[in-house]
């Protein structure tokens, strides 16, 4: 059986072992979070090369330095790991704002030396446990702004509606994902998915894009299955109302027609009235089979395959 080197201690791996299960098995504490690659959680450091599978979604100064996921290494053979010093920030709750009964907006308090751009995503820890959450705000507003859904015997969100507090201190890790604005090609469209708290990232890169002067015409289809999680409709509206190549769909998946509201899913009207993707820029969050399918019908659309961004909402393991 392969080992795992970690420190002075000498772990041998089960068969079809990844390195995080090894791990919390011998009760080695680390970060983990959705288990499936996504959120970056479980990011070790190995002494040497590892495969390319281990290091899927990583950017390439990471890959380079032998950087890989935990949850998605599987040695076959010996292999030699560093445990990370955390690099993680210590911020205070700064608002917690009901935007409907199931979301909270929670402002929390910006680091001095964290870098980030809207639309990434950051890890929350509690209880040796963590999760991600997309950011909303941009690098330039003074808090950390996350939009969290409350989700029935969530750990995470339990806490976060039953127990934060105004001045509550939490820890949080860096900023990951590459699901952001980019500025360059100002007269580009854009294109905007997002399904329930996938508008998060999705109103951060809309409003970083718009502060730096983005020209082409943006659309954000926003999907729900009921009128109440379409959330900051009245912020967008005004949004659009102040920039014109700006177009906001909100979208209900369920129910009858309400005035001002598209039915139908997200992603098949925003398709539908966009056939031909060529030369646009595409981001899809929310839903993890929303967004594998949207991506597949963006790319047949004509949209190129380094144009289209995207941020799962994975289900947190247990």
């Amino acid at each position: 059986m392969p080992r795992l080197i970690v420190d002075n201690l000498v772990l041998t791996l089960e068969e079809g072992e990844s390195v995080l299960d090894c791990l919390l098995r011998h009760d080695i504490e680390v970060s983990f979070g959705c288990q499936a690659g996504i959120c970056q959680s479980c990011l070790l450091r190995s002494v040497e090369e590892v495969p390319e599978e281990a290091q899927k979604g990583l950017n390439d100064p990471l890959r380079v330095q032998n950087y890989f996921l935990a949850c998605q290494y599987q040695p076959q053979n010996d292999v030699w790991i560093q445990l990370p010093d955390t690099g993680n920030f210590e911020v205070e709750v700064e608002s917690l704002e009901h935007l409907t009964p199931e979301v909270m907006r929670l402002r929390l308090s910006k680091p001095q030396d964290y870098e980030y751009r809207a639309g990434q995503f950051l890890n929350l820890f509690h209880e040796g446990k963590s999760r991600s959450y997309s950011l909303a705000s941009l690098s330039s507003d003074p808090f950390l702004e996350l939009h969290i859904r409350r989700v029935p015997k969530g750990l995470f969100s339990h806490w976060i509606f039953e127990r934060l507090a105004l001045g509550s201190r939490i820890e949080i890790g860096p900023a990951n994902g590459n699901c952001f604005y980019t500025p360059g090609q100002f007269n580009q469209p854009l294109l905007l998915i997002g399904t329930g708290t996938g508008l998060a990232p999705l109103y951060g890169v809309l409003r970083d894009a718009l502060s730096q002067g983005h020209l082409g015409p943006i659309y954000l289809y926003h999907g729900s299955s009921t009128p109440e999680g379409l959330y900051l409709q009245e912020i967008l509206s005004k949004l659009q109302g102040k920039h014109p190549h700006f177009h906001y769909v909100p979208c209900l998946s369920r129910g009858p027609a309400m005035e001002g509201i598209k039915s139908g899913r997200a992603d098949e009207i925003a398709l539908s009235e966009h056939p031909d993707l060529k030369s646009w820029r595409v981001y899809l969050c929310g839903n993890p089979e929303m967004v594998k399918s949207a991506q597949k019908k963006c790319y047949l659309a004509g949209a190129r395959l380094q144009e289209i961004f995207s941020d799962p909402f994975l289900p947190a393991q247990p």
